[in-house]
């Protein structure tokens, strides 16, 4: 169960949607709710972060070597080191 709170004018904008639909100012709420919902978490996670996926830029190009320094690692860990 959850409860809200709305500024004034909001509420009155709510109340007139409502009943412009002929739905209760409690289903008009639940049926926004359960669509905004459904719009944030639709959808493959790539595209949810596509506004923020690859804009840092660490300048370092690490991830070139990072099979070879695996790799080295575990050698070095299968050799006793």
């Amino acid at each position: 169960m959850r409860s809200l709170r709305l500024d004034p004018d909001l509420d009155e904008k709510v109340r007139r949607a409502a009943a412009a639909k002929g739905e209760s100012v409690s289903e008009f709420i639940r049926q926004a709710a359960a669509e905004r919902a459904d719009e944030t978490l639709a959808g493959r996670p790539s595209e949810r972060f596509a506004d923020v996926a690859g804009v840092v830029h660490g300048g370092g190009c690490g991830a070139r070597r990072t099979g070879q320094a695996f790799t080295e690692s575990l050698a070095r860990d299968s050799s006793g080191r």
